[in-house]
């Protein structure tokens, strides 16, 4: 039996491609620091240990002990528009804690390195964003994901590592921290609905995106190692058919059961459309009919419902407080003033 560890295991996606391996066959050990996810993400039948992918010792001993077959990183503070903000923590997350990885998987004959990439390598003006075009990422969080890209490419060259790259995007489902204010929108407007709060948005709400359910993505990533035509290649994965961040507002209070208030923030530093073509990964993985927003949207509610409203975190280690969007800014401010 294959031996798989899943980085960040504990957290949406991390535990969705942990579940698929399980049913695929691998054993599974997931490895997280519940800085984002929880424990009862984790699927039963994996091993879990509690632990930072920056701690190269600990890395170390894991591959030492169990002798992985494959890894698939999910680990990641997958922050875009704060990630400017905090530029050293998310170099020291998601790019340091991805070397220590690496280098393990090179020193101990890992098969196959699986990382979850970002559509944020490819910066603005690139819709529908292809595999081939150049990436111009636009936020410090895209060029830490794009240099995790580059260091396995550089990584398979020189010792042989072999690796597949997925750049997903926006995906939502159950399983989802609502309670994160800074990333994922779908989580964070129905968390505020349920706290009976308009849902905020940034600009005028004509922000394009494609909205993918986990559905659509958990099952190719865990399945991609069994594709000897995936090795040393990127794929975009999810959904689409791309749509306004103001119809989403309006497919998520519906599912919700709720009238759509919305309360329009001042604009933030963001791409303005962003969605991909899919077609490289239908030849390599096929093709698959993809959830539809309103099913996915309601069955993420239906979930969201059952296990109520989470309170939203603030982050307290901001390096850089230029520039910040206000509605941010305020709340930071409010929390040192508390200290």
């Amino acid at each position: 039996m294959s031996v798989s560890l899943v980085t960040g295991g504990a957290g949406f996606i991390g535990s969705h491609v942990a579940d698929e391996l399980l049913t695929l066959g691998h054993d599974v050990v997931v490895v997280d620091d519940l800085s984002g996810g929880f424990v009862d993400n984790i699927p039963s039948a994996a091993r879990f240990v509690e632990g930072s992918i920056v701690d190269h010792e600990l890395i170390d001993r894991l591959f030492s002990e169990h002798h992985f077959s494959y890894v698939f990183h999910l680990a990641a503070y997958a922050a875009e528009g704060l990630s400017h903000f905090i530029k050293r923590f998310n170099y020291h997350n998601n790019l340091i804690g991805s070397v220590n990885l690496i280098n393990a998987s090179i020193n101990h004959g890992v098969k196959c390195f699986v990382f979850t990439s970002s559509i944020a390598v490819y910066g603005a003006g690139q819709a529908p964003m292809r595999e081939d075009m150049i990436p111009v990422p636009e936020d410090s969080y895209g060029i830490a994901k794009l240099a995790v890209e580059q260091e396995l490419r550089v990584s398979h060259e020189m010792f042989g590592l072999d690796y597949v790259i997925f750049r997903p995007h926006n995906v939502y489902g159950e399983r989802q921290n609502i309670g994160d204010r800074y990333r994922n929108v779908v989580g964070i407007f129905m968390n505020q609905l349920l706290k009976g709060e308009p849902m905020t948005i940034f600009g005028d709400g004509t922000q394009q995106r494609a909205f993918t359910h986990i559905n659509d993505v958990a099952h190719v990533i865990a399945a991609s190692v069994n594709y000897p035509d995936a090795l040393g290649q990127v794929f975009n994965v999810g959904a689409d058919i791309p749509y306004t961040v103001n119809e989403l507002a309006r497919v998520v209070a519906e599912a919700m059961g709720q009238e759509c208030r919305v309360e329009y923030l001042d604009p933030r530093n963001e791409v303005k459309i962003a969605f991909s073509d899919h077609s490289k990964a239908e030849r390599v993985f096929g093709k698959h009919g993809k959830t539809l927003l309103e099913e996915g949207i309601r069955a993420m509610a239906e979930w969201v419902t059952a296990h109520g409203a989470r309170r939203s975190s603030v982050f307290e280690n901001i390096e850089v407080m230029k520039n910040m969007p206000p509605s941010w800014a305020s709340v930071v401010s409010t929390v040192e003033l508390g200290r």
